[in-house]
């Protein structure tokens, strides 16, 4: 006798289709700043449901200079995609650590208001910042001691998660490098969403969510150990942060891998152009303007110049003008190429004696911290040293007499121009 119950079908997610409909559920409720962005938002949803096939997780950060520019709507929106999300305004690192540290139960955090926690007036709130930097990779972890009988033992427990972050201004650097980076902005007038109704629309992202994890389970082994085509120029940690995003693309197909590789180059040189650097490169950068091929310049020099420079800190570095003890403090982390500290030295001009620096001092910071200077702006070399000559444009070597070095005998007052 023939069954008379009718065979399964089972249909395979279009994985491309998936995700226009995701990009599609964003795009009714906010207005990003650019197709790149959409693009980024999309694939990052999709690859929370996929966390055990990467190595890292990029944070996503939506951030912006002023309140009421959509962070967190983009991130409501957002909850509605991932699985199992866990939504704050405020917690502690211990919090977290506990929330995450279960694989199995394993939430997609959206942290809100995170300028509060790590803004200028919030304190450095380093044992957060370790914790969110440790969950980007799924080798990270935070080490314990705990009790096991009468003893305690060390224990590394596994803290990877899926992260997004809003908030007004920047992350710490070591979070921004780790980050896909949305820089949110306010609706211009001709700018409409549909008003976003959680009992209404809540639904319609959740249905989306369980799809985005069926088609998940389907290219899990295919994804796991991929190793997508990174575009051109893009390496390193960029390289990282975006690995898992291009392999979900390449996985869905369609015209994914093109938008996906089209909007790392253009987030990524963003961010790029963004990167404001430490306090320290930046003075390394403005140094090597401000000696524009002279071979040594007294302290004073520098100074004078460094604070007269548009669009720079120097005339007011926390509330002072940068002066020569700060300078000299500032410089002491770096090294020259024979590995000494970076040090002021001696200058006779006539017969006085002022302290300053050498070009040749400082080369080698310039090398390893500062981009390269265009060919461009090369011009003809001059008796400065060849590795000088290599880093930047050369002028005329300023008039000064031979000089002396520093005794052991110096003092931190000492650092003081003469003269």
């Amino acid at each position: 006798m023939t069954d008379p119950t009718p065979p399964v079908t089972t249909t395979t997610e279009d994985g491309a289709t998936l995700l226009d409909e995701v990009e599609r559920h964003h795009r009714r409720f906010n207005v990003f700043p650019s197709e790149s962005a959409y693009v980024a938002v999309t694939l990052w949803d999709a690859h929370a449901h996929l966390m055990d096939a990467f190595e890292a997780t990029p944070r996503l950060a939506f951030l912006s200079p002023e309140p009421g520019s959509g962070k967190t709507r983009a991130l409501e929106i957002t909850e509605t995609l991932v699985p199992r999300p866990l939504t704050t305004v405020d917690i502690s690192a211990s919090a977290l650590f506990r929330s995450v540290c279960d694989e199995q139960a394993r939430p997609t955090v959206l942290f809100d208001e995170v300028d509060t926690v790590f803004g200028a007036a919030a304190g450095g709130n380093e044992d957060l910042r370790g914790l969110i930097n440790a969950g980007y990779r799924r080798t990270g972890g935070v080490v314990r001691s705990v009790r096991d009988g009468e003893n305690h033992v060390v224990q590394k427990f596994p803290v990877y998660a899926a992260l997004v972050l809003a908030g007004l201004g920047d992350l710490p650097d070591t979070i921004m490098s780790r980050s896909i980076v949305i820089r949110m902005r306010r609706r211009a007038p001709n700018e409409r969403v549909e008003a976003f109704r959680q009992r209404i629309h809540e639904a319609e992202g959740n249905a989306l969510r369980d799809r985005l994890a069926d088609w998940a389970d389907t290219v899990r082994e295919q994804l796991t150990g991929a190793w997508p085509e990174m575009p051109e120029g893009v390496t390193d940690r960029p390289a990282d942060v975006w690995e898992p995003l291009l392999a979900v693309a390449d996985a869905a197909g369609g015209d994914w891998p093109d938008r996906a590789r089209a909007a790392c180059l253009e987030l990524v040189n963003a961010a790029k152009a963004n990167d404001k650097g430490s306090i320290g490169v930046r003075l390394l950068a403005d140094l090597r303007d401000v000696f524009a091929g002279a071979e040594r310049l007294t302290s004073a020099t520098i100074i004078e110049r460094l604070t007269g420079m548009d669009d720079a800190p120097w005339a007011d570095l926390d509330g002072r003008p940068l002066n020569t003890r700060s300078l000299a403090k500032l410089l002491g982390d770096y090294v020259t190429a024979a590995n000494q500290p970076i040090r002021p030295r001696n200058i006779k001009i006539g017969t006085a004696v002022a302290k300053g620096y050498y070009a040749t001092d400082l080369a080698d910071a310039w090398l390893r911290y500062c981009p390269p200077i265009p060919e461009t702006t090369a011009t003809s070399a001059t008796p400065a040293t060849a590795q000088v000559r290599a880093l930047f444009p050369v002028a005329e070597p300023v008039a000064v007499a031979d000089t002396n070095p520093p005794t052991a005998t110096e003092t931190p007052a000492e650092l003081t121009t003469v003269g």
